[in-house]
């Protein structure tokens, strides 16, 4: 006999084991039609799946994310058997789920084009009317091995495996695949799928292996949740950071330097009015801001635990014969700072700011803009504080975070993250660490989602989730607990009855980067910054060459005011001039002629279209200042 726990709370017993299809079905059977698979004590499971033992158990459908896990990896599955049926030569690395749908990498001698994913999606849905179902399999790895005998990079993930490991495989129609799983019961559930795009992937993520095909899609239960989506992306797409950005001078990448950003000067006036902001912000609430070197010697990550846990990722020089690094984070120089004074218990808590900039060694391939480049700057912070301060430092922080987040008009979710595999420290020190995020987090009543084992190596972390303008979500802010490296650097204090002890550090990047955050303010306004961000924030538009003395006087009154203005010369037609101000995405024209000259006055057009006429300068600068002050978003 065994039980599972409900939802709900209530507690269903059975006295034979049953699958997963079953005991849906004895809850509903109407919820079993809806379903794709259950969670089980945490791990997400699919209709095949046997159950005999106690445990929690939770019924997901496609809209929930474990749903949706289940049916894109099914899809993945899908597309590589039509791929095998049109390429028969084709070798097939690996296919999971992502945020947004699956991907399958390949290893095919033909360079597929956006024909051939037409061709692939025909076959897939020809497969779906077929209606095969997936079945499950367990073999020993010795019959795994010959099952995959012509899949080299199957074989290379079987040989990785303990000798004694029972191996899992599916198969659908013809297909066979490693997999875990969970998937689908019929391939007939997937009623709308679109492969999106091709890129290049070396196998398991190294550039000395071979690069493959990666093919992207996506699936769905109905068209009109594909057609919904695909619009979102055409939306997407106009937003690009990387097209707005070239469109309006904000920031280039150049061959001679790839995944290292050059800002223009109007992409440096939005960069430094958020960096001001966020600066301004941050030194109200105690903190003070410091410099640490890009380049410190080896030693010091050796010490710090980046040199065990993520020298891949680092840039390495000589100095004078011997080793240095550049730096991949800020932290161990604002240890550095803090190790120059001696500290009490009264100082506490002491908070360094800095606007740091770091490398990091990304491969080629996974360079996507400023969203993910060698150098980026952190708005990195490192709070040391008492442990009796732990709750109260970490409630302003997530505190900090909603203001910060709330001026840009973005809701958030939260991710607490715990212990990896590859972590420094001892349980009751994670323990103590986890806890105190996990009480800050509840005494704020905020919901979030457990991550389990996404800790950084060196402690647990409460991430941000910004969810923009077109409802996508971006992981920016960070806020991560650490007793490691105090204890590495071996950090002191004095306490009340003069014993040293050991501070607590905490780091915190809620921007995350400064470029990933501009690129990905760039998307959610499209373009159209809020007037305090406006890298031009009023463009004047004479009506003919006649007037551009008094268009001249005013763009300078307007400078001399603090407005960013420009005065456009062109000896065009208005029209023009106004068509081409809005594809600038300027906040506002001034537009002057014989009326406005002759009456001293001017005329607006705001960026969304609206006309006023027959305003003085002064009352329309008053204007600017109070939509500039309240960091006014539309």
């Amino acid at each position: 006999m065994f039980k599972l726990s409900l939802p709900d709370g209530s507690v269903k017993e059975y006295e034979v084991k049953k699958s997963v299809k079953e005991l849906i079905a004895d809850i509903s059977e109407g919820l079993e039609r809806a379903s794709v698979g259950a969670v089980f004590n945490g791990e997400i499971v699919d209709k095949h799946y046997v159950i005999d033992e106690d445990g929690t158990f939770k019924v997901v459908k496609f809209e929930d994310p474990e749903g949706k896990q289940i049916f894109w990896h099914s899809t993945a599955h899908l597309m590589a058997y039509a791929i095998k049926r049109l390429f028969p030569a084709t070798k097939f690395a690996i296919g999971p789920s992502i945020e947004n749908g699956f991907y399958y990498d390949i290893d095919l001698d033909q360079q597929l084009s956006p024909d051939d994913l037409e061709t692939i999606e025909k076959e897939m849905k020809a497969i779906v009317k077929e209606g095969p179902i997936f079945e499950k399999e367990v073999v020993s790895k010795e019959k795994a091995e010959a099952i995959f005998k012509d899949e080299p990079y199957k074989i290379e993930l079987i040989e990785d495996l303990p000798a004694d490991e029972q191996i899992s495989i599916y198969r659908l129609g013809d297909f066979v695949d490693l997999c875990r799983g969970p998937h689908l019961e019929n391939v007939k559930d997937i009623k709308a799928l679109k492969l999106t795009s091709i890129a290049g992937a070396y196998w398991r993520g190294d550039e000395k292996n071979k690069m493959l095909q990666r093919i992207y899609g996506i699936s769905f239960t109905k068209k009109k949740e594909l057609d919904e989506y695909l619009e979102r992306m055409e939306e997407a797409k106009r937003r690009d950071h990387r097209k707005i950005g070239r469109e309006l001078d904000l920031f280039s990448f150049r061959e001679e330097g790839p995944g290292f950003p050059f800002f223009h000067p109007k992409g440096m006036i939005v960069r430094n009015e958020l960096e001001t902001f966020w600066r301004d912000l941050q030194i109200e609430r105690g903190y003070g801001e410091i410099k640490t070197p890009i380049i410190l010697n080896e030693a010091l990550w050796h010490r710090s635990g980046h040199w065990d846990h993520y020298r891949d990722n680092m840039y390495f020089t000589k100095i004078d014969g011997e080793d240095y690094a550049i730096k991949p984070m800020n932290c161990p120089g604002s240890i550095l700072v803090y190790e120059q004074s001696m500290h009490s218990y009264r100082d506490f808590p002491i908070k360094l700011m800095e606007f740091g900039q770091v490398h990091r060694h990304e491969l080629s391939g996974a360079l996507h803009g400023l969203f993910r480049v060698r150098t980026f700057t952190q708005d990195d912070a490192h709070v040391f504080m008492l442990p009796s301060q732990i709750q109260e430092e970490v409630i302003k922080l997530i505190d900090l975070a909603d203001e910060l987040y709330n001026t840009f008009g973005f809701e958030y979710t939260v991710e607490l993250s715990t212990r990896p595999e590859d972590s420094m420290g001892t349980d009751e020190q994670w323990d103590m660490a986890i806890d105190a995020l996990r009480k800050a987090l509840d005494s704020k009543q905020m919901e979030y989602e457990i991550n389990e084992g996404d800790g950084a190596f060196y402690g647990p972390k409460i991430d941000f989730h910004l969810r923009d303008a077109i409802g996508r979500t971006w992981q920016c802010g960070t806020i991560q607990l650490d007793f490691q490296m105090p204890q590495s650097f071996e950090l002191t204090y004095v306490d009340e009855n003069g014993e040293k002890q050991q501070p607590v550090m905490s780091h915190r990047a809620l921007m995350g980067s400064m470029e990933r955050f501009f690129g990905i303010l760039v998307e959610h306004f499209a373009g159209k910054f809020p007037l305090w961000l406006a890298p031009v924030q009023v463009k004047v538009l004479p009506i003919s060459e006649k007037f551009h003395g008094y268009a001249e006087k005013i763009t300078d009154e307007l400078k001399a005011k603090g407005i960013r203005a420009e005065f456009d010369e062109r000896n065009e037609k208005i029209g023009k001039k106004i068509r081409d101000a809005q594809m600038e995405r300027i906040n506002y024209m001034v537009i002057v002629g014989e009326k406005e000259e002759s009456d001293d006055v001017i005329s607006v057009r705001s960026r969304d279209g609206e006309e006023r006429s027959a305003l003085k300068l002064d009352d329309f600068v008053a204007e600017l200042k109070e939509e500039i002050a309240s960091k006014k978003i539309d």
